[in-house]
């Protein structure tokens, strides 16, 4: 729960805003690559895998997961609540299953894969920009959705040639009349 994951924010550069992308790219593949070696490892447990229960309900929760990224549907995660014994408790679930600790890192690497792949797509279209020459004069006010640039706004910089392009100028004068 480190990071923001709406927020507006102001950057100089398309640089900045692509080098900020590719951080997060960075950051959600050591989380994606901990969560995977976590789950490797649950899985390889000698204790768990005595129960025959145990690793059929994981090999099912595998297939949901897989055959519902591949679809992108959200019928999976019903199919997935169901596996295990999950309790609601105000607006938490919670799980005392061996396999619920399993279903939460399938459901987490699927998400970080999802938000990887959401943040190349929106680290190419930067790279778009800025082989089209983007005005380097500019700033760009970014929304920033589930930590995933959506929208941006181009704004001159105070002082800057262009300033003058995006601003609407006029003086007036007013005769007395005695």
């Amino acid at each position: 729960m480190e990071s923001i994951l709406t927020e507006i924010r102001t950057f100089y550069s398309l640089k900045e805003i692509r080098e900020s992308i590719e951080e997060e790219i960075n950051r959600f593949k050591i989380l994606l690559e901990d969560y995977s070696q976590w789950l490797g490892t649950l899985l390889r447990n000698p204790d768990s895998s005595k129960s025959q229960e145990w690793v059929k309900k994981t090999s099912e929760l595998q297939k949901v997961l897989k055959a519902g990224s591949r679809k992108g549907n959200k019928k999976s995660a019903k199919k997935i609540s169901s596996s295990t014994q999950w309790v609601q408790f105000k607006d938490l679930m919670l799980c005392a299953d061996d396999v619920g600790e399993a279903e939460i890192l399938f459901e987490a690497i699927e998400e970080l894969r999802d938000k990887i792949d959401r943040l190349e797509k929106a680290k190419n279209s930067i790279g778009d920009l800025e082989r089209y020459g983007l005005g380097k004069e500019l700033r760009y006010i970014t929304y920033i959705c589930d930590g995933v640039p959506k929208r941006i706004i181009f704004k001159p910089k105070e002082g800057s040639e262009t300033e003058g392009k995006f601003n609407f100028t006029a003086d007036f004068s007013i005769m007395k009349q005695t």
